[in-house]
């Protein structure tokens, strides 16, 4: 059964648990009011000529930093270095080469427990060597609605919400159904390198 409120926003005192759990957890928290102000804070966080990987993402496309990073020359996109190579089969090393470091890596996540942590799943794990380990710094911007009280229920979120959103919008882009292959779980960050901006609002899936 299909449970729709995965797409309400979260109240205030669950966002206040899962932003002093996860500062708990190693990771840097920031709070916006909404995606233009999400926008101005992450372009701020990044210097000028930093190599910056987008990981596909709604919620950047909303907030219009896709755009803002990846068509401008003030940064160096490694995303739209990896693209030019897809489809080349030749390139595929160089491809996992490029995307696997860089100064920034910006996505979102599919949810975050109230306890701390942070769920990411993904159809090729793309976006995963960034996150993970290869970037000096990991910035999510991710909206409330996200925010959910346990792992069991972020696993729910992403198999009832998100996954037939993102079919849907896999399928008119690239022709092809999306699949949940790969999950990986964000518990704690003694690097200190991931910085979640949670968003007042609905934003992406």
């Amino acid at each position: 059964m299909v449970q729709d409120n995965f797409g309400e926003v979260a109240s205030q005192e669950a966002l206040e648990r899962a932003t002093e759990a996860l500062q708990a957890n190693g990771m840097t928290v920031q709070v916006v009011e909404n995606l233009a102000e999400a926008k101005e804070l992450v372009l701020h966080m990044i210097p000028k000529g930093s190599e910056v990987f987008t990981a596909t993402s709604a919620t950047l496309q909303e907030a219009g930093l896709d755009e803002a990073l990846n068509n401008n020359d003030q940064y160096v996109s490694l995303r739209n270095a990896f693209m030019a190579l897809q489809g080349n089969a030749e390139k595929r090393h160089e491809m996992r080469r490029i995307g696997s470091v860089s100064d920034y890596a910006l996505s979102s996540v599919h949810a975050v427990t109230e306890d701390g942590e942070v769920l990411v799943a993904s159809a090729t794990g793309s976006q995963y060597p960034n996150m993970v380990f290869g970037a000096d710094h990991v910035i999510w911007v991710v909206g409330t609605q996200k925010i959910v009280p346990t792992m069991e229920k972020a696993m729910q979120r992403l198999e009832q919400h998100v996954f037939p959103r993102e079919d849907v919008r896999s399928l008119k882009a690239y022709g092809v159904n999306s699949s949940i292959n790969q999950i990986h779980i964000f518990k704690k960050d003694p690097t200190h390198r991931l910085t979640i901006v949670f968003v007042k609002q609905s934003a992406g899936f």
